[in-house]
Parts: C-alpha cells; structure tokens; sequence
C-alpha cells in the first residue's frame, strides 16, 4: 500500500513538472512572436479553446484519473478488500501517546505503549480512537494516514512485507507535544510472532 501512495506521489509530481513546463512554454510564445513581429495568426486557437481545453477539460481528466487510481490503492473500506483474516489491533490516541491493545496475545488483551507488534507478511486491522483530540495515525512505510477522532472509531489496515522496525508518528498538530507522539511498529515473522506476543505477556505479568 505504501508503495502505491510513493508511486502516485512521483507521477503527480512528474505530472506537475509536466504541466509546468508546458504552460510556461505557451506564455513564452505570445513574446516570441511579438519580438518578431509576426501578426496573430488566424491558426492559433481562440481564447474559447484554450478555456475549454486547458482550463474544464485537461484539469477534469487528470484530477478524475489520480482521484480513481487513489481510491484503487487505498480503498475506503480496508478490511474487506485484503481478501485474508486480519490481525486485529485498537489503538487509542491522546496527548501525547498511542496505546496499543493485541486482541490475540495469550490469555486475553494486551496492552502496550508507543509499541505495536504485528506478523510480516499479513494484514493488521488496526482500529483507532481518541480520548481528547484529533491524532492522525501514520506509519509511512507502511500505509497512508488517517485520523483517530474523539467519539468515533476509524479503522485502517496495514502490511508489513518483512520484518522489522517501522517508526510512526501522529501526522494532525495535537498540542504542545506533538512532536513527540511517536510510535513503532515491529514486524515479526510469522512463525515467530504468537512466540514474540507470549514473551510480552510474560513481561508484563512479572513482578516489579
């Protein structure tokens, strides 16, 4: 998912450079032609052209086309497109920290702070709350952004291709901390994730 979000970002910078080149191309004409002396030829398209073409038509085409191809690659509705089981994982947002439960750690719920352990390879269903205000959860390698907003629940599904460690952040200004509301997300594989879940229970039910 993430990879596709890095692809649309590259061709509508491309596109934009494109655009760029051409438009300032098109404003150098009229003073090309002027240094020359030549007259307005009656070949060069009327203003009603150039309304219609560049201004509705152009602008129309490629903003539906990018609108489309983002809706393919980070679909509203994430669960049901995976086409697998996911992993479910609740994350609450507030100033300034994420917690994360494991619903399938053993012996029940495990909670965690700043730390999200997940199985390379599957898909993470990843359902986000607030307690205050507005947070925005987005691991970059991993996936768009999207925001956990007080009194609703959001939902956003995330792979992991290979294990490892990817760090997150809270992508939406929430305060004074805000820059340090950041998280990680470890990957395992997938033969040692139930093993690695087990560890932490283990480690949170130890005496202090």
């Amino acid at each position: 998912m993430a990879d596709g979000i890095a692809t649309l970002w590259w061709v509508m910078f491309a596109g934009a450079v494109a655009i760029l080149v051409v438009v300032c191309a098109l404003a150098i004409v009229p003073f090309l032609q002027a240094r020359r002396g030549d007259a307005v030829s009656s070949r060069v398209p009327r203003d009603a052209v150039w309304l219609a073409g560049g201004g509705l038509a152009f602008p129309l085409v490629t903003l539906t086309a990018l609108m489309l191809w983002a809706f393919v690659i980070e679909p509203i509705d994430d669960a049901a497109l995976t086409g697998e089981e996911p992993v479910r994982i609740a994350a609450t947002g507030r100033q300034w920290a994420w917690t994360f439960v494991h619903e399938d750690a053993p012996g029940g719920a495990l909670a965690l702070d700043g730390v999200m352990h997940v199985p390379a390879g599957r898909p993470v269903e990843i359902t986000l709350a607030s307690v205050d205000v507005i947070h925005s959860f987005w691991v970059p390698r991993l996936a768009g952004k999207r925001d956990a907003i007080p009194g609703r629940v959001n939902t956003i599904t995330v792979r992991a291709e290979a294990p490892g460690t990817y760090a997150g952040l809270c992508a939406e200004y929430c305060g004074e901390g805000h820059a340090f509301m950041r998280l990680e997300v470890v990957a395992h594989a997938p033969e040692d994730y139930a093993a690695a879940l087990a560890r932490l229970v283990a480690d949170a039910e130890a005496p202090r």
